[in-house]
């Protein structure tokens, strides 16, 4: 049987494979497996219950699964704070703000509308590691927590959740963001209150777009997968710069007053070269994915920061960062994490603090991203092919050999196995397009033909 758990959280089409009685389940089994060890054992002996926060994205079926979560959490005898709709992060910084046992959110992220998620949040608002959704899913058919009376939990609404968390992001920010006027795309997401307010109150001069979500238009062709909206935006106003968010508002990606893409690595040279100077970066380290490109590794080099590689996505980031007691870490895509202020990935906050350091330095955000050169990067996806024999083949071994020659230090290759279907990822950068596209067929040519299923 696959497990449940995906590489963040549970997530599928919401009543089909995301149903009302899957999400009341996996509350109760939540509610035996969080609220389990010693401090739990401390707070019974104080006659408090567990308490847990839940939150949600505003798909439409975010309605009926946060209620799933509430009774089943309540039946267990948690009481239940609920959030309403807010992004992702705010649900984590929550958690740990009020001391919460755990908190939940509901979200697909950047996934389409009729898709939705179940996300939890240990004690300190961290993600789960591995082997504890592990325990949630195995306590699915075990006995849950089925008290009685006075014991049941309580259902009440988070009333000041979102000042809390706009209170939080502003105390964060090193100085005002005044003279700049920003674009922000909510993308009909969990952002779309909260991100404009914030970044008002911090003095910037605020544009925004698809903040208008009904249930059905999250993501539909905006957001941080749709940049050319965002880009748009920022040349018909005349801004300095465009930021976009995802769905839950966990990841941020950019635009300049050009409509030119600043991506994640770009992003994290430019808070990693901010940090260092103003004493901010631990260890002068950051942490990135293999997938960052090799603009911001020779970039970190420059500038006496040490780029430590972790696995794709962001809880090996996470991983990573306690590891080496870093404080910034993040992917590409968006997801950057700033530990001084986060537990997690939080766009508004990488957004807020990008804007920060051109209002500090008095520079465009082209000029800030210039601080890395971007080298031409391609991925091609390699499919029908048995993903587990990739380690080990001579022929792939010498034909990457053979890649990696002709670049020399001028690019770099990646192989990957996808951990979900018969697939192999193919990444090459070069110093030029050309010379990137044709390594990356001519590998993944040789993939086809040693691995074809």
């Amino acid at each position: 049987m696959a497990r449940l758990f995906g590489t963040d959280g549970v997530r599928g089409l919401a009543n089909r494979e995301l149903t009302a009685d899957l999400t009341l389940a996996l509350a109760q089994s939540a509610a035996v497996v969080l609220t389990s060890g010693r401090r739990a054992e401390a707070r019974r002996a104080e006659g408090r219950r567990a308490t847990a926060v839940i939150a949600r994205d505003p798909r439409i079926s975010g309605e009926f699964l946060t209620a799933a979560l509430s009774a089943g959490l309540a039946s267990s005898g948690i009481d239940v704070l609920d959030a309403g709709v807010i992004p992702t992060p705010a649900a984590a910084f929550l958690v740990s703000s009020i001391g919460a046992d755990f908190g939940v959110m509901v979200s697909a992220s950047h996934n389409p509308a009729p898709d939705n998620g179940i996300k939890f949040f240990a004690f300190g608002g961290t993600k789960l590691p591995d082997e504890v959704e592990d325990r949630i899913e195995a306590a699915l058919d075990a006995d849950h927590l089925l008290p009685t009376g006075g014991e049941v939990g309580r259902i009440r609404r988070f009333a000041d959740a979102e000042d809390r968390y706009v209170i939080h992001l502003l105390g964060t920010l090193p100085n005002k963001l005044n003279g700049l006027h920003v674009v922000l795309d909510c993308a009909h997401g969990a952002a779309s209150a909260i991100s404009p307010e914030v970044f008002t109150d911090a003095g910037a001069k605020v544009t925004v777009i698809a903040a208008d979500p009904d249930g059905l238009n999250i993501n539909d062709g905006v957001g941080s997968t749709h940049l050319d909206v965002v880009a748009a935006a920022v040349l018909a106003h005349g801004a300095d710069i465009g930021i976009a968010h995802d769905g839950d508002a966990d990841r941020c990606l950019a635009v300049d007053a050009q409509g030119n893409v600043i991506d994640g690595d770009q992003i994290m040279a430019i808070l990693a070269v901010s940090m260092k100077e103003r004493g901010h970066l631990k260890n002068d380290t950051l942490v990135a994915t293999v997938m960052s490109n090799l603009g911001l590794h020779k970039a970190m080099e420059k500038h006496g920061i040490t780029v430590i590689q972790t696995a794709v996505g962001d809880r090996y980031v996470l991983e990573g960062l306690a590891e080496h007691d870093a404080a910034l870490g993040g992917e590409q895509s968006g997801h950057v994490i700033m530990t001084e202020y986060a537990t997690t990935g939080d766009g508004i906050l990488t957004g807020l603090h990008l804007v920060a350091e051109m209002a500090r330095t008095g520079k465009t955000i082209a000029e800030l991203a210039s601080v890395m050169t971007v080298y031409p990067q391609i991925l091609v996806n390699v499919r029908g092919v048995d993903h587990r024999a990739l380690g080990g083949n001579a022929v792939i071994d010498a034909a990457v050999a053979a890649a990696e020659v002709e670049l020399a230090d001028t690019g770099r290759v990646l192989l990957r196995p996808s951990g979900t279907e018969p697939m192999v990822r193919v990444m090459v950068e070069a110093a030029d397009q050309a010379t990137a596209d044709r390594l990356a067929h001519q590998l993944a040519d040789v993939v086809k033909s040693e691995l074809a299923l």
